[in-house]
């Protein structure tokens, strides 16, 4: 059986748009209004990730996942994610930085927000406008969950 990949990140951080990417697809992403499992990937609202009230679902939710993406958008100046955060979920997680494109990124900020919440865990900085770090994503999470 083949593990999914659960995307996790706060509002607007561009999980759905990298998730678009990762799979192809071309249609224009969406607000993510609960769950969404579509093919070996697992999309989460961001509300779970900002509200501690959602941690549980997130944490149950992981039981699923072979590996947790943890998405940290560029252009934020605050991380939304709590130090250790990637210790709770009972796989490996990554970090993803996206938007490293658009011109207020600073991904050196994103990289150590990032930091605080999965230590020395791999990350990767994408865009999914430009494409910018998909594919070697995409080539990680299938060498690493067998999608």
């Amino acid at each position: 059986m083949s593990k999914r990949v659960m995307v996790i990140g706060a509002i607007e951080a561009g999980k759905s748009s990298l998730i678009k990417a990762l799979l192809q697809k071309e249609q224009p992403a969406r607000k993510t209004q609960a769950l969404e499992y579509a093919d070996w990937v697992i999309d989460t609202p961001g509300e779970y990730s900002e509200n501690p009230m959602f941690y549980r679902t997130l944490m149950a939710t992981a039981l699923e996942a072979g590996m947790i993406v943890m998405v940290q958008d560029a252009t934020r100046d605050r991380n939304y994610f709590p130090p250790g955060f990637s210790q709770g979920f009972p796989h490996a997680c990554i970090g993803v930085i996206t938007k490293a494109d658009h011109p207020a990124a600073d991904v050196k900020r994103a990289e150590a927000f990032l930091r605080q919440s999965i230590g020395g865990a791999r990350i990767f900085c994408t865009s999914a406008h430009t494409l910018e770090g998909v594919e070697e994503l995409r080539s990680f999470l299938q060498a690493h969950c067998k999608p």
